[in-house]
C-alpha cells in the first residue's frame, strides 16, 4: 500500500480528520474503588476483591490520588478543571466486566477543553484540542484458549484509567505519532503512568475519518483498536486513509465500524459493525458522591508540577545550545533526560550531548541496557569529558576509558593511571621528538616545503606513533608548523 502522502497527492480533493482516545493506566498504590494493589500479577484472578470481582451490595471508595493525578493531567493540558464533577455507569455486557456497568464520566468529567502541542517535521507547533479527561476503572481480561474455551482474568479489573479524547484535528499518521509521542511524554514526566504500551498501560484508539476538501460536515469515521505500537499505529492509519479514498473514489461507502490491524497483511480487518452508536444507557453513578473541587486543591496540585517536557526542550536549547535534533531525543526519554542534566551539572562541556547520544545510546542499544544498569553514571561520563577538556588524555583514549568504565563500574582518572593513558602536554618533551622526525626525513622536509602540503600529516603521524598515541595533538601540530618553517 502507498504511504498517505502519496495517497493525499494522488487524490488532493481529499483531506483526513482523525480524532484519538488515549487510555493511560495510572500508577497509584492501590486500584480506583478499593484497597487492591494496583500492579501487574501474573497467576490470574489473584489480586482482587469482592468490590472488582463486581459481588452484589459492595460499594466502591474512591482513590484520592487518582483525581490529584487527573487535576495534574488537565493542567499540563491547559484544560478547565470541573469545580463539580460525577461518576456515571455505563452499561454493556462482556465477561470481563463482572457488574455489567463500567464506572467512568459521562457528562461532567474532570477536566475540559484543553489541548496537547505537538512539533510538525518542518519544526513549527500545532495545537491538538483536548474535547475531555475523565477518570474510570478498566476492565478485566478475556483470555481466549481455543475455538470452544475462554477464561477471565480479573486482576486488572478496577485499574484507575484517565482517557484523553481529542477533536479531529490531526491530519495525518505522522501527526498522530506526534501526538501519542508527546501526551506520552508528558504522563511519564508527570510520573502518573509507566508508558508501557506492551502491557496496555498506555493504549490508544484511532478514529479516521476522510472527506473532500470544504466539505461541511465529517466523513463517517471508522475505529481502529487494541494496536500496541507507534509504528502499527502510524502504518494502520496509513492504509485505513488509502482504503476509505479508494473505497469512495470506486462509488462505494464507508461504514461506521471498528477494524484491527494485521501487521503480517498489512491491512485493517473488520473487528465489528457499529452503524450506529451503542446505547450505554449512562446515568450517574448513585454509590459515588459528587467531586467538589476548589481552586485552594488545584493550587497545591500546580505546586507538585514538573517541568513538562515542552519547557524542557525549550529550556535545553535556549540556555544549554543544544539543536532542536539533540533536544528533542534528549527530551523524549525521561530517563536519558536526567541523564544529561546531572552529567550536565558536573561538566559544562558541549561534548556531553555528543558524547550521549553517540556513545552511551550506542552501547546501551549494543549491550540491551537500561541506564539503572548502565555502569558509566552521569558523573563517570563527565570526568572523561573533563579530562580531555584539560588536556590530560586525548579522544582516543577516552574511548578506552570509557569502554572500561562501561564494563567494570571503576574510576576514570584510576583507569587513566593505571593504564598510563596520559597525554604528553610537555612542549619540551615533544619538541624533541618533533626535532629528531625533521631530522631524520630531510627529502620529506623538502617535498614539503616544494608545495606537497598534505606531507604534513606524515609528520603529524610519525609524532604519534613515537608518542603511542599519547602526544598533545594540538601541541604537536604547532611545533611541526613551527620547524617546518
Amino acid at each position: 500500500m502507498a504511504k498517505t502522502a502519496s495517497v493525499l497527492d494522488r487524490y488532493p480533493e481529499y483531506e483526513v480528520n482523525i480524532g484519538m482516545e488515549v487510555h493511560t493506566q495510572l500508577t497509584t498504590k492501590t486500584k480506583i474503588f478499593c484497597t487492591c494493589a494496583n500492579e501487574v500479577v501474573k497467576d490470574p484472578n489473584t489480586n482482587i476483591c469482592q468490590i472488582c470481582a463486581g459481588h452484589p451490595g459492595v460499594l466502591p471508595v474512591l482513590n484520592k490520588q487518582v483525581l490529584d493525578y487527573a487535576i495534574l493531567a488537565g493542567l499540563a493540558t491547559n484544560s478547565t478543571i470541573a469545580s463539580v464533577c460525577q461518576f456515571a455507569r455505563k452499561h454493556y455486557f462482556y465477561p470481563d466486566l463482572p457488574k455489567g456497568y463500567q464506572t467512568t464520566q459521562s457528562d461532567q468529567p474532570i477536566c475540559s477543553e484543553g489541548y496537547i502541542t505537538i512539533r510538525l517535521e518542518d519544526g513549527t507547533d500545532k495545537k491538538i484540542r483536548v474535547t475531555r479527561i475523565h477518570m474510570e476503572e478498566d476492565a478485566g481480561k478475556n483470555i481466549h484458549a481455543s475455538s470452544s474455551e475462554s477464561f477471565v482474568d480479573l486482576n486488572r479489573a478496577g485499574t484507575p484509567l484517565l482517557e484523553t479524547v481529542s477533536y479531529p484535528d490531526l491530519s495525518s499518521a505522522q501527526e498522530v505519532k506526534s501526538y501519542l509521542k508527546a501526551w506520552r511524554s508528558t504522563v511519564l514526566y508527570l510520573d502518573i503512568c509507566s508508558g508501557n504500551m506492551e502491557d496496555g498501560a498506555f493504549r490508544a484508539d484511532t478514529n479516521i475519518s476522510v472527506r473532500k476538501k470544504g466539505a461541511a460536515q465529517l466523513g463517517t469515521k471508522v475505529e481502529l483498536k487494541n494496536i500496541n505500537s507507534f509504528k502499527f499505529i502510524g502504518d494502520a492509519i496509513e492504509h485505513e486513509i488509502e482504503r476509505q479514498i479508494e473505497l469512495l473514489e470506486n462509488g462505494g461507502r464507508v461504514r461506521q465500524e471498528t477494524r484491527l490491524w494485521d501487521s503480517k497483511a498489512k491491512e485493517t480487518v473488520l473487528m465489528r459493525s457499529k452503524e450506529e452508536a451503542a446505547d450505554y444507557r449512562y446515568f450517574q453513578d448513585p454509590d459515588l458522591p459528587l467531586i467538589a473541587i476548589d481552586s485552594a486543591w488545584i493550587d497545591r496540585m500546580k505546586q507538585t508540577m514538573p517541568e513538562l517536557p515542552a519547557q524542557k526542550f525549550e529550556r535545553l536549547v535556549k540556555d544549554r545550545g543544544l539543536t532542536t535534533y539533540e533536544a528533542d531525543i534528549i527530551v523524549d526519554d525521561l530517563a536519558l533526560a536526567n541523564y544529561y542534566e546531572k552529567a550536565a551539572e558536573k561538566s559544562s562541556s558541549k561534548q556531553i550531548v555528543h558524547w550521549i547520544l553517540r556513545d552511551v545510546i550506542g552501547y546501551l542499544n549494543e549491550y540491551k541496557l537500561t541506564l539503572n544498569e548502565f555502569k558509566v553514571t552521569p558523573e563517570k561520563l563527565a570526568e572523561i569529558i573533563e579530562l580531555v577538556e584539560q588536556g590530560k588524555i586525548n579522544n582516543t583514549a577516552a574511548k578506552e576509558v570509557f569502554a572500561l568504565v562501561a564494563q567494570t563500574g571503576a574510576n576514570p582518572s584510576h583507569i587513566v593511571k593505571e593504564k598510563g593513558l596520559e597525554q604528553i602536554g610537555s612542549s619540551e618533551e615533544l619538541e624533541k621528538i618533533v626535532k629528531e622526525i625533521i631530522d631524520t626525513n630531510p627529502q620529506v622536509v623538502t617535498d614539503y616545503k616544494s608545495g606537497k602540503e598534505r606531507l604534513f600529516g606524515f609528520f603529524v603521524g610519525q609524532a604519534m606513533a613515537k608518542t603511542q598515541g599519547k602526544g598533545n595533538p594540538k601541541i604537536l601540530q604547532e611545533l611541526i608548523k613551527k620547524y617546518l618553517q
